[in-house]
């Protein structure tokens, strides 16, 4: 039945005993330390992610890891996967980018999914046998009840026509989730979710990777011209599309964004740790003199502060608290700026070094620069906290009246 939700099937209902988790934090670390860091210069060196690391991320269960048991998956609560999630961000971004969608894009499919859907579509994604690209972003609309790109019903099929952006791995995947609505509606109302084949016919796909960071995660501008979906591709009813998109997968992937942060900052750090120790001027490591030791002392306050904040949203989404959502976004604004400044001093303690790509530190702090924009800008996530502050001001007052 569509929107049939088992017992854990909306991630927040399982959770792995201490040390079946304990085994899988140190699995997942030793590999972002090893191999991981070796795929790393794969990925620079070449601009892309082969498929080998892909099919090894896969045969490791690392892109089944958040979703439950009955899925697939290994059956982590959230805020376990978060601990996963912070380990897996001091890696490549494009291989934290890999676990990170395809560990939260089933979120947004599952619930809404007839059992033939969750057959085809939900299963194969969370075994990393499909790749699906979460498909929401158009170039000249927001990213939500503005979307233009329309559907319109012919017999048992849907003809698409639209345009998208700044899609993540939207050249190289095997469905698109794609949102729009139908011809003629306006609102949330008139939306549709829909799960359209890499292949369809009528579907331009132009590969825009050549970003600043994230090297090897493929982006693309999608445009389609009277492109055929078959309507047993819809996910809910139409009028669910925004729900879709943004219920049950907005908020825990702001809350795992801002984990991403506090992972990478984490890296940054111990960079900037281990060069400070290293580096001498004048017969001493730099590490000794106070401006550096201060920046040190600075980047470890800051990225604490931020994880906890992180934790705690991601531990009130699990249990289903009302503020989860504006805490994702308190989550999200909070870390990325933390990230901005961690990194900041962290180039700065390596010095005119740290500018060159022989460092790793160059890596990250181009890397960084996606944050800011991913599950939209802090200024999104601003207005998002304004309007819950707003509006529980206002619950309130009309209580007490």
């Amino acid at each position: 039945m569509a929107g049939d939700r088992l017992a854990g099937l909306d991630g927040r209902g399982t959770a792995v005993d201490r040390e079946e988790y304990a085994r899988l934090l140190a699995e997942v670390t030793a590999w972002v330390e090893g191999p991981g860091e070796k795929w790393a210069g794969v990925i620079e060196s070449t601009g892309t992610v082969p498929q080998t690391l892909r099919t090894e991320l896969r045969e490791r269960g690392f892109l089944g890891l958040a979703a439950p048991r009955a899925l697939g998956g290994a059956g982590l609560s959230f805020t376990q996967w978060m601990g996963l999630m912070e380990v897996f961000s001091r890696s490549h971004a494009s291989i934290r980018m890999i676990v990170h969608v395809v560990n939260g894009t089933w979120r947004s499919m599952n619930p809404h999914a007839t059992e033939d859907q969750r057959r085809r579509f939900v299963v194969p994604s969370v075994a990393g046998d499909i790749t699906v690209a979460f498909t929401l972003t158009e170039p000249d609309n927001g990213t939500g009840a503005d979307i233009t790109s329309t559907v319109r019903r012919d017999g048992d099929r849907y003809l698409l026509n639209g345009t998208k952006h700044l899609i993540t791995f939207g050249v190289d995947c095997d469905y698109w989730l794609l949102f729009a609505r139908l011809e003629g509606s306006r609102g949330k109302d008139g939306t549709v979710g829909l799960l359209v084949a890499r292949d369809s016919p009528g579907a331009t796909v132009e590969d825009t990777s050549n970003t600043m960071g994230v090297r090897g995660t493929d982006h693309a501008r999608l445009t389609f011209r009277d492109t055929p979906v078959p309507v047993a591709n819809r996910l809910g009813q139409e009028g669910d599309g925004l729900a879709i998109a943004l219920g049950g997968f907005l908020t825990p992937s702001r809350i795992s964004v801002g984990m991403s942060c506090v992972g990478l900052a984490e890296r940054a750090q111990e960079l900037a740790v281990a060069y400070a120790r290293r580096r001498v001027t004048f017969g001493k490591p730099i590490a000794a003199r106070q401006a550096i030791a201060f920046m040190l002392a600075e980047n470890a306050a800051d990225i604490q502060a931020a994880r906890a904040l992180v934790m705690h949203a991601a531990a009130q989404w699990e249990a289903g608290a009302g503020d989860a959502a504006a805490l994702s976004s308190m989550a999200k604004l909070t870390a990325v700026d933390m990230l901005t400044r961690v990194t900041d001093k962290a180039l700065q303690v390596h010095g005119g070094l740290g500018y060159w790509k022989s460092e790793p530190i160059e890596r990250v702090y181009r890397d960084a620069r996606a944050q800011r924009f991913e599950e939209g800008t802090n200024e999104i996530q601003k207005a998002v906290i304004a309007k819950d502050l707003l509006d529980r001001a206002a619950a309130r007052e009309e209580a007490d009246a």
